[in-house]
C-alpha cells in the first residue's frame, strides 16, 4: 500500500472513532492546544517507482500528486510534469491528462515503442488501468482497463481486449520471454500481461487465492505482488510479493520462492535465503551482476539476494518506507516514499550484514467438527446506504480450501452470504479460503448517490476434531 493509502486508512479510522464516541458522549469537541503544522510543498508526494530514461533523466510515479514527474539526473530538479495533478481518468496532453495514484512504470523496447506510438506503460492503480505515455510530448492514452475494478465472478482474461476490467495494477515490466508487459495485479493476487502491439490482456499466473504456493504458473498463489523486474538475460521475472514478505521468480513456466515462508512470517534477517526474512517489500531490481535488490519497505531497508550463493545481505537501512529501487550507473536510486524524495545508495563491493529479529503472527486456528458446518459472512451497509442489486446480486461469496479435500460439499461461488459446508473427517487440518464482495449505494432520493464495493479475503486455519465448532461467522468491513 502506498504512503497515501496509509493516510486514507487513517482518515477512515479517525472518522469511525469520531462517530463512535460522539454517539457515546465520550468525545469532547472544541478548541484544543494542538495546532497541526501546515503541509510543506514538495516536488514529490508519496512517490512509488522510478524509471531511468534514455536521455539520462528520471521519471517518477508521483503517486500523491497523481502525475508523473520527470527529474534531471540529479534526482531533484523538476524538468516537467505529465498529468494535471488531479484525480481522474482523462487522456490528453501532458497538462490536461489525469491519473489516480500512479505506481509502476515500464519503458518499452525501441521497436515496440515506434510501432505503437508511445514509450512508457504506466500502472494507474486506483483507476484500475494501464496508460501509455509518449515521451516526445507527454501525451497520455488509456491502453487497458475500464476504470472499474475486476471482481470475483467476472471472467478472467484469455487473450482479451482492453475492455477487460483490471484490479489495482501496481507495477509493470517488459518481459522478453513473453514479449509482453508483465502486470502485477495486486488487487487479485495474480500476474497478467499486456501485448502493446495487439492490445490484448492475458492471465499469466495465479489463481486469485492469496498465499505462498509455488509451481506451475496457473496453480501458483501470490499475495499482493507489488514489484516486478526482469533478469539481465530476459528469461526470469522477479517479483516482490508484499503480503507474504517474499522474493519470488517466474522462469520457464514455473514460480519459485527464494525468500519468504508465508503470509504470517516477516522480519529482518540476513544470511541463507532459506532463513532470511523481509517485511512487506514493494520494489525489486536486477543489478548488472544478476543479483537482485529488494526495497524492503516496512523494514526501511534495501536488501540484496545473490542467486549464486543463496545469501541475503542488507545494503542500506534507516530509510522511510522505500517503495521502489532501480540501478542507475554504479548507484541505486531508491524511491523513499514516506520522505517524498529519491535517495542514492552506492552499490558496495561487499554488502553490509545486519542482524535483526524474527517475528511471526498467526491467525487463530478455529477448532471445527467434521460434517455439517455453517459459514456466515455478516455485512451491514454503511449508514444511509442499502445493498445495490441493480446489476445483479449485490453479494458474492467464494469458498475453497487447502487441501481441497477439506470441503466435501459447499465449495464454489454463489450470491448468498450463508453457506452450508460439509467438512471431511479424513483431513486433520487445513485452511478455509473465503472471498466476499458486497455492493452498496446511497438510499433513493439522494441527488448524487455514492456507490461502493466492499471486498475482503480470509484464510482461516481449521483444526478438525470432535469437540470443534459447527459454525463460523466472519464480518465484512464497511470500508
Amino acid at each position: 500500500m502506498s504512503g497515501e493509502g496509509h493516510g486514507h486508512a487513517l482518515e477512515r479510522l479517525i472518522e469511525d472513532l469520531i462517530a463512535t464516541h460522539s454517539a457515546q458522549g465520550t468525545l469532547h469537541q472544541g478548541v484544543g492546544p494542538f495546532v497541526a503544522p501546515p503541509t510543506q510543498p514538495s516536488t514529490l508526494r508519496f512517490p512509488s517507482k522510478t524509471l531511468p530514461l534514455p536521455n539520462g533523466n528520471l521519471l517518477v510515479a508521483d503517486t500523491g500528486h497523481h502525475s508523473l514527474a520527470e527529474l534531471a539526473g540529479d534526482g531533484e530538479t523538476l524538468v516537467r510534469r505529465i498529468g494535471e495533478g488531479v484525480r481522474g481518468l482523462v487522456d490528453g496532453s501532458a497538462t490536461t491528462a489525469r491519473f489516480n495514484e500512479v505506481t509502476g512504470l515500464c519503458l518499452l523496447p525501441d521497436d515496440i515503442a515506434r510501432a505503437v506510438g508511445y514509450d512508457i506503460v504506466v500502472a494507474d492503480s486506483v483507476n484500475h488501468a494501464l496508460r501509455g505515455v509518449r515521451l516526445r510530448d507527454g501525451r497520455v492514452r488509456t491502453l487497458a482497463g475500464t476504470g472499474k475494478q475486476w471482481m470475483q465472478g467476472d471472467p478472467l482474461p484469455d487473450h482479451s481486449f482492453p475492455d477487460t476490467p483490471l484490479s489495482s495494477p501496481w507495477d509493470v515490466a517488459w518481459f522478453p520471454a513473453w514479449r509482453e508487459v508483465a502486470i502485477a495485479m495486486a488487487g487479485i493476487h495474480q500476474v497478467w500481461s499486456f501485448d502493446p502491439v495487439t492490445a490484448r490482456i492475458s492471465l499469466r499466473a495465479g489463481t486469485t487465492n492469496e498465499g505462498l504456493v509455488d509451481g506451475d504458473l496457473l496453480s501458483a498463489w501470490f499475495a499482493q505482488t507489488s514489484g516486478l523486474a526482469t533478469s539481465t538475460d530476459g528469461t526470469t521475472l522477479w517479483l516482490a510479493d508484499a503480503e507474504t514478505s517474499a522474493l519470488r521468480r517466474v522462469r520457464n513456466g514455473v514460480v519459485h520462492t527464494e525468500i519468504g515462508t508465508g503470509l504470517f512470517d516477516f522480519g529482518l534477517v540476513d544470511g541463507d535465503a532459506r532463513q532470511a526474512m523481509l517485511q512487506h517489500p514493494l520494489g525489486v531490481a536486477v543489478l548488472p551482476d544478476a543479483s537482485v535488490v529488494v526495497a524492503d519497505t516496512y523494514n526501511g531497508a534495501i536488501r540484496r539476494f545473490d542467486p549464486d550463493t543463496g545469501e541475503v545481505t542488507t545494503l542500506a537501512s534507516g530509510l522511510a518506507e522505500p517503495s521502489g529501487v532501480v540501478a542507475f550507473g554504479d548507484e541505486l536510486i531508491v524511491t523513499e516514499s514516506n520522505a517524498h524524495r529519491l535517495v542514492r545508495v552506492r552499490i558496495p563491493d561487499r554488502a553490509l550484514k545486519v542482524a535483526g529479529g524474527r517475528m511471526s503472527t498467526q491467525r487463530p486456528v478455529v477448532e471445527a467438527a467434521a460434517g455439517s458446518f455453517e459459514l456466515a459472512v455478516v455485512f451491514m451497509p454503511p449508514n444511509g446506504q442499502k445493498l445495490d442489486d441493480r446489476y445483479g446480486p449485490a453479494t458474492h461469496l467464494v469458498v475453497s480450501a487447502s487441501p481441497p479435500e477439506l470441503i466435501v460439499e459447499g465449495a464454489g461461488a454463489g450470491p448468498d452470504l450463508v453457506r452450508h459446508l460439509v467438512l471431511s473427517d479424513e483431513v486433520s487440518d487445513g485452511v478455509l479460503h473465503v472471498s466476499v464482495r458486497a455492493a452498496s449505494c446511497d438510499v433513493e432520493g439522494v441527488e448524487f448517490p455514492a456507490c461502493h464495493v466492499h471486498q475482503q479475503d480470509w484464510g482461516v486455519p481449521l483444526s478438525i476434531n470432535d469437540a470443534g465448532a459447527s459454525a463460523l461467522k466472519l464480518a465484512l468491513s464497511q470500508h
